[in-house]
């Protein structure tokens, strides 16, 4: 198969289209023949090698977590799954080899979910680990009706659908942290928009005097503190960057998990129109390294997904 693999960490240079063997399937894994890969911060950090100490990594390294394609086989024990359906899923082990940066990845069952209908490959393919961790982080601050909610970095990737997903959950009011260039994006989420940086939570106060309900964080440091100072109630605050910090403010860390249960919810709000994965732009396969480069400047609106 082709794939984009690393022979040791380090810079995007690393990244290379190579020819390797077709990836093993197991006893409950499903082999799948990817058509699109969503690239994720976390895919430059396992390349530079910031998540070893945590995930081994074995040699040679295809990167990528994020997969949507078409099942090319399945192991003996998979019985969710049959050869020909169009899948999603967020493929994360405990090791980091067989990634999605391939024509082939091979995916644990539990991984995995139906691809939504209406989506084009490239949607479905930059939804699983953003919304994923969008999802989870709202539902560990039982974000609900009546709920006003705070979601700093709102045009990002798991930022745009974070607005998305608390309005589905039933939140009256979703301010969001961005930069004065993305606030008709984020308004057009269903979000209010206030600028990021010193003088937050003022900004955020002139728009809601009683301060939020719920708090999603994804970048640690002062916006965790200012967070912490605006929620109306301790404890309904989740970060996905600083699990020191955020337990200090009494909240919780997200470290977001594969769920099939959880796909499925997505891939349903998706197809019922409640979600939609903005694309801001698409990379052939052999461009991975210039993808990442892209993502780790940090500017991006919603997702940049590689197209197999």
């Amino acid at each position: 198969m082709k794939a984009i693999a690393i022979d040791a960490y380090g810079s995007a240079d690393r990244l290379a289209l190579r020819d390797l063997p077709d990836p093993p399937v197991g006893p409950d894994t499903v082999l799948v023949r990817v058509r699109a890969a969503g690239v994720n911060p976390v895919d430059w950090k396992v390349r530079e090698g910031l998540l070893a100490a945590a995930i081994p990594g074995h040699f040679p390294l295809v990167p990528g977590w994020d997969a949507a394609g078409v099942v090319a086989a399945v192991g003996p024990a998979v019985s969710g799954f049959s050869v020909g359906d169009e899948v999603v899923g967020y493929v994360r082990r405990d090791h980091i080899q067989h990634g999605t940066y391939a024509e082939l990845v091979p995916a644990p069952e539990r991984c995995l979910a139906d691809k939504p209908v209406r989506a084009t490959w490239a949607a479905a393919g930059g939804l699983p680990l953003a919304g994923l961790t969008a999802y989870q982080a709202l539902r560990a601050t039982r974000t609900g009706a009546g709920d006003t909610v705070l979601v700093h970095g709102a045009a990002g990737g798991v930022g745009h659908l974070a607005v998305q997903l608390a309005r589905a959950l039933g939140a009256d009011r979703v301010i969001g942290t961005a930069g004065e260039a993305n606030h008709d994006f984020v308004r057009s989420f269903g979000a209010e928009p206030v600028h990021h940086g010193a003088g937050l939570a003022d900004r955020v106060r002139a728009v809601a005097p009683d301060g939020v309900d719920v708090a999603l964080d994804l970048f640690g440091g002062e916006a965790l503190d200012v967070s912490a100072e605006l929620l109306s109630r301790p404890g309904r605050l989740v970060s996905t960057a600083d699990p020191e910090h955020v337990a200090r403010l009494g909240g919780s860390y997200l470290f977001v998990k594969p769920s099939t249960p959880d796909l499925t919810v997505l891939a349903g709000l998706v197809d019922a129109g409640r979600l939609t994965v903005h694309v801001e732009r698409t990379f052939p396969l052999a461009q991975a390294a210039a993808a990442q480069r892209l993502v780790r400047a940090g500017h991006v609106r919603g997702k940049v997904v590689l197209e197999v």
